[in-house]
C-alpha cells in the first residue's frame, strides 16, 4: 500500500518483501525496536524496521501536525502488514475514485491542470463500479472515448474537507483510446490543455507533475517491460 501525504510517498510494506538492494537506497534505516519515534528522524527517505499500526497512527499524527518539509519518503516493513493497513484507514472517510492512462499510436493522453500535468480521473458515481468510473471520468474530462484493458495499479492520498480526514481510493487503468473525434478540455475542472505524448516526451512534463502520477506512469512502465537507456 501506498500513500500520498502532501505528496510524498508513504509506504506499507511486509518486512520479508525488502531486499537489500532496496534498504540500501534509504537515508536512514531505523529499528523501532530499538529507538523512539520522533519529528527529528523524518528527513529524507526513511525506513522504519519493526513497524506497529501503533507507530503508523503516531506517525501521521506528527505528519499531520506540521510536515517535516525535509521528508521525502517514509516506508514502514511490518509483519503485521494487514493490521497496519486497516488502523490507518480506520483514521479516515474513505472515498472511492478511478482514472486512466490512454494509449493511442504509442502516446500517452495527458491534461494540464492548475499548471501541472495530470491524468484523467473522478470520484465513482452511484451504483459505479471502478471500470465505468475510468470510461466516464476520461470522457468526460477530454472528451475521448476508451476501452479499459488492464489494471495498472491503485494510489491512495490524503486530505482534509469541511474539517474531515478523507482518504482518496483511486485505481488506474491502462485504457485504449477508440474515438478522440471530439477531444477537448473540460473547462469546468479547470483543464487548460490535453496532450498526447511519447515515452521520452512524459519523462520530461512529468517532472511537473505530482509523485503519485509520476508513480502510476512507473508502475506502468515495469507492467510493460519497458527498460529507459
Amino acid at each position: 500500500m501506498i500513500i500520498f501525504f502532501d505528496d510524498r510517498p508513504f509506504r506499507i510494506v511486509r518486512t520479508n518483501q525488502l531486499s537489500a538492494a532496496e534498504t540500501s537506497h534509504f537515508d536512514h534505516v531505523i529499528d523501532l525496536r530499538l529507538e523512539k519515534l520522533h519529528k527529528q528522524l523524518l528527513t529524507g527517505h526513511v525506513l522504519f524496521l519493526n513497524s506497529t499500526s501503533a507507530a503508523a497512527i503516531q506517525l501521521i499524527s506528527i505528519m499531520e501536525k506540521q510536515f517535516p518539509q525535509e521528508l521525502l519518503s517514509v516506508t514502514l516493513a511490518t509483519r503485521e502488514k494487514a493490521d497496519v493497513e486497516g488502523k490507518v484507514k480506520g483514521l479516515y472517510k474513505v472515498i472511492k475514485a478511478s482514472g486512466g492512462v490512454v494509449v493511442k499510436d504509442g502516446k500517452w493522453l495527458f491534461m494540464f491542470r492548475r499548471k501541472i500535468w495530470d491524468l484523467p480521473k473522478g470520484k465513482l458515481d452511484k451504483g459505479e463500479n471502478s471500470k465505468q468510473a475510468a470510461i466516464r471520468e476520461i470522457q468526460e474530462e477530454t472528451g475521448v472515448k476508451v476501452k479499459v484493458k488492464d489494471k495498472i495499479c491503485t494510489t491512495w492520498h490524503t486530505y482534509t474537507l469541511n474539517n474531515n480526514r478523507i482518504l482518496k481510493r483511486t485505481k488506474w487503468y491502462l485504457c485504449d483510446c477508440i474515438d478522440d473525434s471530439k477531444i477537448s478540455p473540460q473547462a469546468e475542472e479547470q483543464i487548460e490543455k490535453l496532450e498526447w505524448f511519447n515515452l521520452i516526451e512524459a519523462k520530461s512534463i512529468l517532472i511537473n507533475s505530482f509523485s503519485s502520477i509520476r508513480y502510476v506512469i512507473d508502475s506502468l512502465k515495469k507492467m510493460q517491460g519497458v527498460k529507459e537507456s
